[in-house]
């Protein structure tokens, strides 16, 4: 069966920052060049419109009253959100844009910036963000593969993955005192689940997660 491992066709640029005349500059740039743009006055009113929606990017004034940019990407962070964040701030320094960039920004820009400057960061941010949207759907995937399996069959799965030098039905077996006869017959049913076509590419799969789903329950 096909996968759908491509991202949404409309990227999204949000914009915030208190000063009109920016938003609106920047909106009628981007949107010249083909961009989805939203433009938001402050953090909280962000917060209030962002729909969660993590292919896009988010150009971000450092210098916002209230809630900081610093504050905002702060708490994306603490939300899980992937959304990246280029900063744009008039009296930014090196302690905001160390701290910003240690939190996962793509770039911090000082006023005044070049548009051209700022678009190359945008088509990076959107580049991560189809790269790491891509990483999480996959993932998905892969998590919703190894809960199709039964009990026996997760048993047999984590056996291999603890011994991929002895992934023989015989050695299999032998662990889980069960007939290699039977072990062929899961295996097969194993391999068909995972849509995988061998045991090395089974291994390969649940490498790339960073945790395996909890086994199901026997009982």
């Amino acid at each position: 069966m096909a996968k759908d491992n491509h991202p949404p066709a409309d990227p999204t640029v949000f914009i915030v920052d208190d000063d009109p005349d920016i938003r609106s500059s920047l909106s009628r740039a981007l949107k010249v060049r083909g961009y989805l743009v939203e433009t938001f006055e402050s953090a909280t009113a962000f917060l209030d419109g962002y729909d969660g929606n993590p292919f896009g990017c988010l150009i971000l004034d450092q210098g916002l009253p209230g809630m900081t940019g610093l504050e905002l990407q702060k708490h994306l962070n603490r939300q899980g959100h992937l959304l990246p964040i280029i900063f744009i701030t008039g009296h930014g320094g090196v302690p905001e844009s160390v701290q910003a960039i240690k939190g996962g920004a793509v770039d911090f820009l000082e006023k005044p910036f070049r548009q051209a400057d700022l678009i190359e960061r945008i088509r990076s941010a959107l580049d991560s963000a189809e790269a790491q949207m891509l990483t999480v759907r996959r993932n998905r995937d892969t998590q919703s593969r190894f809960k199709r399996l039964t009990p026996r069959e997760r048993e047999i799965v984590d056996h291999m993955l603890a011994n991929p030098s002895d992934v023989s039905s015989k050695g299999i077996a032998r662990a889980l005192v069960i007939s290699p006869r039977t072990v062929d017959h899961h295996r097969a049913r194993i391999l068909e689940k995972m849509e995988v076509g061998s045991v090395a590419e089974l291994i390969d799969l649940a490498l790339r997660l960073d945790d395996l789903p909890a086994a199901p329950r026997t009982d």
